[in-house]
């Protein structure tokens, strides 16, 4: 065995030692060393716990403590202390990953608090320096003046952070333009668990052997690194998806060669979940904005005519370009939402594209869009809309990223959940897969809107599951073998954003095979051998049915209550389901009818002040 090849530690012993108890520690040890070290906020009580439970995903998983960083200090103090006791380790940033990869049986960190400010941000030579904890439109906002901006833009772009985006590889409607997180990363400052500190990036194969030259901790890692490519590159080339996105996985894909000779690391680590290290800070490219843009809305007899039509809208070089159907813009109206009042802009149709032209000028953005037009005329599309100005355009896209909120809580639907919510295809294979997945619904008596960024493949779902029987649950899990053969078929990828996290790793061997899932495994052992960050997530994952947050088992408390919750049954503890962890009260700010929400959390930035908050507790 060559030296520098990592012996791996038996799955089996993996899950019985990674996967400690609170019992297998001495928390109160724990609690008492980090009081000794660090000036941040710890906090071990139950109510405190019970706020970072869970995401926004269908798990639950109660932590240790968790901690609240002040300073880069604390952190590495916080991961020395978790060291001394065995602990494992978890960042945490907006809270709102939706597969179950920010809850966890560790001592969370949450960054969000103190850790949020830009430290750095370069106009000149386009990039910028962020922390963990920095909000996606802190940056956005701030690079505006300048013409330049931060490409991927989640919907939750006002509230979530650089840490999540870049442990969950996030994308958004402008990865249409930009590509995915990793694509945007230039470098970071991390931390391994052993107190290792390194700064990782863009590197040639000199460079690299360079590195390893140098020995010691660093060097080992580069070394290992070295070895694993030479063994799995040609795997990574044959099985590795080639669609805009490919989320699921580790991004092996980066530690192979450019045209230019050149790799990234940070972009390898990218989309690890915290399963492998802890980023201190992030060196990130800014991109230019397009100061004028328009919407192309056109409107199709269903959502899959309105699929077929991705390739030919391509050609036209969009910088967004999303996909609606039918069934979220009905929940929109069923619930009421503020949205509802701007339903009306919609051309006619049953399923829609939304297609985002930008340029310097409003002329020159409008003549693109209308060039597309000309292409389209004849075709399948029942009507075309432009939007030219700004405020029209805003209420299309608002009714856009009200999707996740529209597709839950539906009046007379049955409950809806995350699990199958970011499948991702080969943009000109959208149609087909619609259908075929509509077939699937279909066949195990579900139901889901079908909407998300068709440019780049990506379909968001939320079906009613049954998560609260053991049928339903059995039928879940069939229904998930099933999809992710679905998937997989088409060339496609079991995440196209969200991640992998618990919900879908399980599944990740038909993507990628035994050997890759080995490489992954070998990856994580590199850079944190005792499995100490993040585990269970992603590589060696739980079973998507372990922890959830309902479960056969699930008969909460329902107590008698002066108010009747009539939306609700009568039910006061279905009423406390309701928060889906989205995290849309955690804003700094807002504009428009949504610009109080929420103001003890715009004061204090704390977790426990927000409403998403105050529903967890209630739901404990």
């Amino acid at each position: 065995m060559s030296a520098n090849r990592l012996t791996l530690i038996p799955t089996e012993e993996i899950r019985t030692s990674a996967r400690i108890t609170p019992r297998d520690i001495n928390v109160e040890g724990l609690e008492t060393e980090l009081h000794k070290s660090i000036a941040g906020e710890i906090r071990f009580d139950a109510g405190s716990k019970a706020l970072y439970a869970t995401d926004g995903s269908n798990y639950r998983q109660v932590p240790i403590g968790v901690v609240v960083p002040k300073s880069r200090e604390d952190v590495i103090q916080t991961v020395a202390a978790c060291r001394k006791f065995g602990a494992p380790v978890l960042s945490r940033g907006g809270g709102t990953s939706l597969a179950g990869q920010c809850c966890n049986v560790a001592v969370v960190m949450d960054w969000s608090k103190y850790l949020h400010d830009i430290v750095e941000l370069n106009p000149l030579q386009k990039y910028a320096r962020v922390r963990p904890g920095t909000i996606c439109d802190t940056l956005r906002d701030a690079a505006k003046p300048y013409m330049l901006t931060w490409g991927p833009d989640p919907a939750t772009h006002d509230h979530c952070t650089f840490g999540g985006m870049l442990g969950d590889n996030s994308c958004g409607v402008h990865a249409q333009m930009a590509g995915k997180a990793a694509e945007n990363v230039l470098s970071m400052d991390i931390l391994l668990y052993d107190g290792t500190q390194m700064t990782v990036g863009s590197m040639n194969d000199l460079e690299l052997e360079q590195e390893i030259s140098e020995g010691g901790r660093a060097g080992n890692i580069y070394a290992q690194l070295k070895n694993l490519r030479a063994r799995y590159a040609h795997l990574i080339r044959e099985r590795y998806p080639r669609i805009p996105r490919r989320v699921s996985g580790y991004n092996l894909d980066q530690l192979l060669p450019g045209e230019d000779g050149r790799f990234n690391i940070a972009r390898a680590l990218v989309g690890s979940e915290s399963t492998c290290v802890t980023i201190l800070e992030a060196k990130v490219q800014l991109i230019y904005s397009y100061p004028q843009r328009v919407l192309l809305v056109l409107g199709y007899p269903s959502v899959y005519e309105a699929a077929d039509h991705v390739p030919k809208i391509l050609e036209h070089n969009p910088i967004g370009f999303e996909g609606l159907d039918e069934i979220l813009i009905n929940n929109v109206q069923k619930k009421g939402m503020p949205q509802r009042s701007d339903l009306s802009v919609l051309p006619e149709g049953k399923g829609w594209l939304v297609v985002e032209f930008g340029a310097a000028s409003k002329e020159e953005a409008t003549e693109q869009a209308r060039r597309a037009m000309a292409a389209l005329e004849g075709s399948n599309a029942l009507s075309m809309k432009l939007y030219v100005e700004d405020d029209e355009q805003e209420k299309v896209w608002d009714v856009r990223e009200a999707g996740l909120g529209a597709t839950a809580f539906v009046p007379g639907e049955p409950l809806t959940w995350e699990g199958w919510e970011d499948s991702a295809v080969p943009p000109d294979k959208v149609g087909g897969y619609l259908r075929d997945l509509r077939k699937l619904y279909d066949k195990y008596e579900y139901n889901s809107s079908m909407y998300g960024h068709f440019g780049q493949g990506c379909i968001h779902c939320r079906v009613n599951f049954d998560l609260m029987s053991t049928p339903g649950i059995r039928k879940w899990r069939a229904f998930m073998e099933e999809a992710t053969d679905l998937v997989t078929s088409y060339g496609g990828s079991i995440s196209g954003e969200h991640g992998d996290g618990q919900s879908k790793a399980e599944f990740l061997y038909k993507m990628f095979g035994s050997e890759l899932i080995a490489a992954f495994r070998e990856f994580k052992s590199i850079w944190d051998p005792d499995w100490k960050m993040n585990p269970g997530k992603l590589v060696d994952p739980y079973r998507i049915d372990e922890n959830l947050r309902l479960g056969a088992n699930y008969h909460p408390w329902d107590p008698s209550t002066h108010f009747k919750f009539p939306a609700d049954h009568g039910s006061f503890a279905h009423a406390a389901l309701r928060c889906v962890g989205v995290g849309k009260c955690r804003r700094e700010n807002g504009h428009g009818e949504q610009d109080t929400m929420c103001p003890s959390y715009m004061v204090t930035r704390e977790e426990m002040h927000s409403t998403r908050g105050r529903a967890h507790l209630l739901w404990e």
